[in-house]
């Protein structure tokens, strides 16, 4: 993301990328108004033409919406915005979309300055923005599975499961169903991967060494204790896939998260829960605060929010689109990461 101009209750902004897309949804909420341009049919020019039905011209201009809601999917390439006309060249007061791609300007302003937690999330969309995808193959001798890592999240894209195969038919015909089945994997991975973009290739065993000389591109090893989505979690919370995903948000957060649960479990500096975060807080005690994104634009954690930057407190707007965010809402959406117990 990048900023273009900022103002009193205003940012214009670039989305670059689909994470931006997911930083946007959180900041476009009821109250606000966001522009950009659209287009609009202008019925003055619809009518009769040559004894047929003349279409509605379609015109693009920069429209102005007071935003009604938001749509947004993670890993999608469009958020789509819905609100009520407020300026455009005609048809205000009228119901519109903006659909907001990758590479698009937008205009986000509102009647007071935003809030320290936006003013915080644009700065770090800013810093993330560039960060590449990172490919995950996690592969045994009988299945495999693509994931998509981005800053924000952990997809899974493909599947691939062996059906039939050698266990009655003997070693050679099994050894060439299994060479037919890493090299439909290889193929169809090499089509959809994008290039230059690093893939890690992992799991139990030495099916990855079968699958790796077959990939185009970067790829990395990486050796895990289990298979399925738990080896590609596996990969980002203990960093085996070393630079490649290290600065990635997921990563950090997930980390940190991990740090947390074993907290608990070993009754250490840490709280959780609204009243056991407000005590930590006026202790001095809270060295970083892990919320849910979402959660701090639904709650009013604006006091708490606030009064970190006095103890010198980090706060982390957490995604729960990764299996750790979700663990998080679990445990009530925020835990906090303490300097001593309380």
């Amino acid at each position: 993301m990048k900023v273009i101009k900022r103002d009193f209750g205003m940012y214009r902004l670039r989305t670059d990328c689909e994470d931006d897309l997911w930083a946007l949804a959180r900041l476009c909420v009821k109250g606000r108004s966001i522009g950009m341009l659209g287009e609009r049919r202008d019925q003055t020019t619809a009518g009769q033409e040559g004894g047929r039905a003349k279409a509605a011209e379609r015109k693009k201009m920069w429209i102005r919406l007071a935003i009604e809601s938001n749509e947004f999917q993670t890993f999608a390439d469009t958020l789509r915005v819905h609100g009520i006309i407020e300026d455009a060249q005609f048809d205000q007061g009228s119901h519109h979309t903006h659909i907001v791609q990758v590479r698009d300007e937008i205009e986000i302003s509102s009647n007071h300055e935003f809030p320290l937690v936006d003013q915080e999330l644009i700065k770090q969309a800013c810093a993330n923005s560039g960060k590449a995808k990172v490919v995950i193959l996690v592969v045994e001798t009988d299945e495999a599975i693509m994931f998509e890592v981005t800053s924000r999240g952990l997809r899974e894209v493909s599947t691939w499961t062996m059906r039939g195969g050698g266990k009655y038919t003997g070693s050679k015909i099994s050894e060439g169903v299994s060479k037919s089945f890493f090299e439909k994997i290889a193929r169809e991975s090499n089509d959809s991967i994008p290039k230059d973009t690093p893939i890690v290739i992992c799991g139990p065993g030495h099916a990855r060494e079968l699958l790796a000389p077959l990939i185009d591109g970067s790829t990395k090893l990486v050796a895990t204790s289990m298979g399925g989505r738990g080896a590609a979690n596996e990969v980002i919370s203990d960093g085996l896939a070393g630079d490649i995903l290290s600065e990635h948000a997921v990563v950090i957060e997930t980390a940190m998260l991990d740090e947390a649960w074993k907290r608990i479990s070993t009754n250490g500096a840490v709280a959780y829960g609204r009243e056991m975060i407000e005590k930590s807080l006026n202790e001095g005690a809270i060295e970083t605060l892990l919320v849910s994104a979402d959660l701090l634009r639904e709650s009013d954690w604006e006091e708490i929010v606030g009064n970190l930057s006095d103890i010198g407190a980090k706060l982390v707007q957490c995604s729960t689109d990764h299996d750790a965010g979700q663990q998080l809402l679990g445990m009530g959406g925020a835990v906090a990461l303490l300097r001593f117990k309380v």
